[in-house]
């Protein structure tokens, strides 16, 4: 005899509520394996194709991470000695920007910013508290980053959990579903296909993207000359995820570099802006309908929430697991709500009128 559903909504919500106090005491700790956890589960489609071509798993996880590496080293060795030379110009550069902006509008609007005005105050107290702070917040960022991502951490946990997890996958997935009620195993399976989907239209098919962009963004940057265009194609990439925001941050970045640097040459300004408006074209007509797909069900206001209050709560871990957990609240609601319209709380207990049928 199956369980009452009180009983049963009592013992999800305990293991609901160990769940998020583990992860508010223990977070940090379990951030590498959760990390190796999302790479896994993005590799395991490929581990599966090459399975389909006829190698073990074994064999397939091996090809996967030689390969990995291969990948691993030649960025570490081309594109990350850039990358961090350019971040660092760019937070030295800064202060001088600011400085050089504030001269622009002081020469070009007088009347706008003349030296006794709240505005003309406002910004020179900003410029000294960039100088003053500058150097200091560039240590206080890289001191925070080095104790969150641990050298022994990226280079050593994250891989082996990533390789061991993705030789293990379906015999994990299988064991999981043996855990399941049985007299819910049908609606969880189907709820988990969904979670599934969603998460694989999501994850997998907005990481290419991003990685499509952030390359096509730092490439041509890069070859139109603008100074930082490597650092600036890595934030466009890296936020992409979210719509709209890559293309506004990063062009929103990319010109106002490209006018200090280039005042003047409107040809090249023009060409950074082109820059953003063709790899909007390219996301917006092939990347995104191609790789992503029209249903995945995650608004991006829903998923800028998730990420601010998880984030909020749980810090780094929690901006980790709030797509995963956003796309499962969906999916869950969604079936919620289809529950509830078929329930007589809905539809009461008399016959719709003509009407109501009408309506609906």
């Amino acid at each position: 005899m199956a369980l009452p559903i009180r009983e049963q909504l009592k013992y999800w919500g305990i293991a609901t509520a160990v769940f998020l106090a583990v992860l508010w005491f223990i977070g940090d700790v379990l951030m590498p394996f959760l990390l190796g956890g999302a790479i896994a589960y993005f590799l395991d489609p490929v581990a599966d194709r090459l399975e389909r071509m006829g190698l073990t798993r074994a064999l397939a996880t091996a090809l996967i991470t030689v390969v990995g590496l291969l990948i691993f080293v030649a960025m570490a060795l081309l594109v990350m000695p850039t990358l961090i030379k350019q971040a660092v110009s760019l937070v030295q550069t800064a202060p001088q920007l600011f400085q050089d902006f504030t001269t622009f509008l002081t020469t070009r609007f007088p009347a706008l910013l003349d030296e006794t005005s709240t505005l003309s105050t406002s910004l020179a107290s900003i410029g000294e508290t960039i100088q003053e702070r500058g150097g200091e917040l560039l240590q206080t960022a890289v001191a925070s980053f080095a104790s969150l991502l641990n050298i022994v951490i990226l280079f050593v946990i994250v891989p082996v959990v990533a390789v061991y997890l993705l030789l293990d996958w379906d015999r994990m997935i299988a064991a999981i579903d043996r855990l399941v009620p049985r007299d819910h195993v049908a609606t969880v399976r189907k709820l988990a296909g969904e979670i599934d989907q969603t998460l694989a239209s999501f994850i997998r098919g907005m990481g290419t993207v991003c990685l499509i962009l952030g390359t096509y963004y730092a490439i041509a940057l890069m070859m139109v000359g603008l100074q930082f265009g490597l650092v600036v194609g890595f934030i466009a990439g890296l936020v992409t995820f979210i719509p709209y925001l890559g293309a506004l941050l990063g062009g929103a970045l990319a010109i106002g570099l490209a006018l200090f640097q280039f005042w003047g040459d409107w040809l090249s300004i023009g060409m950074v802006a082109g820059v953003f408006v063709l790899g909007q074209v390219i996301e917006g007509n092939f990347l995104t309908p191609k790789l992503v797909g029209d249903s995945v069900g995650l608004h991006p206001v829903w998923l800028i929430l998730s990420l601010s209050v998880f984030g909020t709560l749980f810090g780094f871990v929690g901006m980790l697991i709030a797509v995963p957990l956003a796309a499962s609240i969906g999916v869950i609601a969604r079936f919620a709500v289809s529950q509830y319209r078929h329930s007589l709380l809905y539809q009461g207990t008399e016959e719709p009128s003509h009407t109501d049928t009408t309506q609906r």
